[in-house]
């Protein structure tokens, strides 16, 4: 009897991620047995840049994220949006006439770590692609109650590109925040909310109180150390919405023929923040040779 229910674990272990695709490419859901409704959508319309909504927590019973809110209507749940390229806005415009999808397909459609992919085409003024962007995400059961999120972001330049100086663009997560609910984005240097606007840091953590929910949801996001800018500064907004920018910085390039990359990697629970499991989480993910202390992350 035991030896049957040890294999029956391991089969269900074994499946705890199946993948599915919608009709047209335009939908990649992420479902676990048991539960009826997708962890995650990722959604990928012809023309309309491609992003995650919802995202749940694990168990599915709170949804993290929030398309299109009145106080932002281009915010899109988690999605990648760069402010200024060559002189084209793709934050603020989500829609038709700067993106085409390319593709968008299941890489691994079953098992404890499942991934996917999308292929974008940002569109110039007169139409044709002046940046062909990738995303490659992977999602893992980490089996101690939060599910992993990673993200491989290129972009290839079909021309000279130049993301001008700005305050935010390129990754980007909007929860559902509304006036009166508990909500806290904490980075780690120990910086709450708005305290952490525009500084530097390897991570930041955005909890709040969810609908359905006892406890409050959360999606950790990290910086990896190898992305240019590390730690990058961040967005954090008067709605909570965040994201690492690396264009705070001043502009950055990026020659025709070349490409750039940047990755990051997702904490999705429910409960408490503890800078301390999100320093050790992070230092699993990306150490840094030499770092001094896992507290360390802002710089100056």
């Amino acid at each position: 009897m035991l030896a049957l229910l040890s294999t029956q674990a391991a089969a269900q272990a074994q499946k705890a991620f199946k993948v599915i695709a919608g009709t047209g490419a335009e939908k990649i859901s992420v479902y676990r047995p048991g539960i009826a409704t997708p962890l995650l959508t990722q959604n990928a319309g012809a023309t309309f840049r491609p992003y995650i909504h919802p995202i749940t927590t694990p168990d599915g019973k709170g949804e993290l994220t929030q398309f299109s809110p009145g106080h932002h209507r281009h915010q899109t749940g988690l999605y990648w949006g760069l402010t200024r390229v060559n002189g084209r806005d793709y934050f603020h415009h989500p829609g038709e006439g700067y993106w085409k999808r390319i593709s968008a397909r299941i890489e691994k459609g079953e098992g404890q770590q499942v991934a996917w992919s999308t292929v974008y085409d940002m569109l110039g003024k007169d139409g044709s692609p002046m940046l062909t962007e990738t995303q490659k995400w992977t999602m893992s059961d980490s089996g101690k109650g939060h599910i992993i999120l990673d993200l491989e972001w290129q972009g290839a330049a079909r021309d000279n590109v130049t993301v001008s100086k700005y305050n935010y663009g390129g990754l980007f997560l909007r929860m559902p925040w509304k006036r009166g609910i508990r909500a806290q984005a904490l980075n780690a240097s120990g910086l709450l909310n708005q305290k952490g606007e525009g500084k530097r840091s390897k991570w930041v953590d955005l909890g709040m109180q969810i609908e359905g929910l006892s406890e409050d949801g959360h999606i950790a996001i990290f910086d990896h150390p190898e992305n240019d800018g590390f730690p990058n500064p961040w967005r954090i907004d008067g709605q909570f919405g965040i994201g690492p920018s690396h264009a705070r910085l001043g502009n950055w390039f990026i020659e025709k023929g070349k490409v750039k990359t940047f990755r990051h990697r997702f904490i999705i629970y429910k409960g408490n923040a503890d800078a301390k499991t999100l320093n050790q989480q992070w230092n699993e993910w990306a150490p840094v040779q030499g770092e001094a202390s896992p507290a360390q992350g802002e710089k100056k």
